[in-house]
């Protein structure tokens, strides 16, 4: 009898246009009771509660009334989430294991008219980087292709918006930190091609979140394939190269890849001069570092990779047999031409001090340069 009352006093409710929140909460309340789950008058009281709040709400936007954006939106989801959970009882096989939904035709032309606002409320939300919420209508928009209700629109063939739906719904899982909803709907996230690169970059940081090297490779091999200048790939695939597992040699070849595709990019011919550095080659390294400069004399780190080109060869022939006149001359002749490249590299980033204060300090003992020598030993004691 409780049940009966509560229902009557809903749909008077409903009828009235008032409280439609009550009546929408009082049957979700019943539908808490499991025996009260296949009841469909109960669902469909439900329903056109919330479908009542949502025309209301897209009234008063219509006539650019106040309204309350994010009811409007979340009604929206609402309403796809109650009837696809009803026509699983509408669609319930009969004693023969036959299935005659009565409702599903008519349900799915309404929610097709609305799915639109599935995907603008979703880019309504991540406007308000609420990105967690965000990510529920683009996924119901998503989901929608493999819900029985909506079989007859076939979305994963026809909708044009699911990839980029998809690319949203990714989005809103990386700026969350979630891999899971960012790996949800990759499949369809791939083949949005606005947004292909950016797609690849968020798998890349969520296979590295998730220590999945392999697959963290993978992504940057591809992005840097796909396009050699866009700025997250290259760095990070070298890095992994020279870092990571040690290997130049690759390191390099990327670079040089890089280089052929585009010889004038700034980062790729740093990047050549660093692994030059790196592994010992220091004259071509000083040669890459100085046509740098002459295009950018700003370039604070082509300073120090040449300086520093300089310093470490001369460092190297120290620990040699230095008591040989001509190797001291040499060691002295390489401190004195790295000197002005450091000493530029200082004055351009005085606060990497951390790169530049031990490199000077050694050069400056070993010009005998006394005043600046004690200048720095002050730095380095600090």
């Amino acid at each position: 009898m409780a049940q009966k009352k509560e229902l009557i006093e809903a749909k008077s409710q409903i009828k009235s246009g008032k409280d439609l929140v009550k009546a929408e909460n009082s049957m979700r309340k019943l539908l808490l009771d499991s025996s009260n789950k296949k009841n469909t008058k109960i669902w469909l009281t439900l329903y056109i509660a919330v479908r009542k709040q949502y025309e209301s709400g897209n009234e008063r936007l219509y006539l650019k009334q106040k309204c309350d954006t994010d009811s409007l939106f979340d009604n929206t989801l609402k309403l796809f989430q109650i009837l696809e959970s009803f026509d699983s009882i509408d669609a319930a096989p009969n004693k023969k294991g036959v299935s005659h939904p009565e409702y599903r035709e008519k349900h799915a032309e309404f929610l097709n008219q609305i799915r639109p606002n599935l995907f603008n409320g979703g880019a309504f939300f991540i406007k308000k980087q609420k990105y967690d919420h965000a990510y529920q209508f683009f996924n119901q928009y998503i989901n929608c292709a493999n819900q029985p209700l909506f079989r007859s629109y076939n979305y994963a063939e026809k909708d044009k918006d699911m990839p980029q739906a998809a690319y949203w719904a990714a989005y809103c899982g990386y700026k969350q930190q979630n891999a899971k909803e960012t790996l949800h709907h990759a499949y369809w996230a791939l083949k949005d091609t606005t947004h292909y690169l950016y797609m690849l970059q968020y798998l890349a940081e969520t296979y590295k979140l998730e220590k999945d090297t392999t697959r963290y490779l993978e992504a940057l091999k591809e992005g840097f394939l796909k396009s050699p200048t866009f700025p997250f790939f290259f760095p990070r695939l070298v890095d992994y190269y020279a870092n990571v597992e040690g290997n130049n040699a690759q390191a390099l070849a990327v670079t040089d890849s890089a280089l052929a595709k585009d010889p004038k990019n700034i980062i790729f011919q740093f990047a050549k001069s660093t692994i030059l550095l790196n592994t010992g080659r220091f004259e071509e390294c000083i040669a890459m570092s100085d046509k740098l400069i002459a295009e950018n004399d700003s370039l604070a780190d082509a300073y120090y990779n040449a300086g520093l080109a300089y310093y470490d060869r001369a460092v190297e022939m120290d620990k040699g047999d230095n008591r040989i006149q001509n190797n001291r001359k040499n060691i002295l002749s390489d401190y004195r031409k790295a000197l002005p490249y450091l000493e530029k590299y200082r004055k351009l980033a005085p606060d990497q001090g951390s790169r530049w204060a031990v490199p000077l300090y050694t050069i400056y003992l070993n010009l005998n340069m006394g005043k600046e020598f004690d200048e720095m030993d002050k730095i380095l004691r600090k």
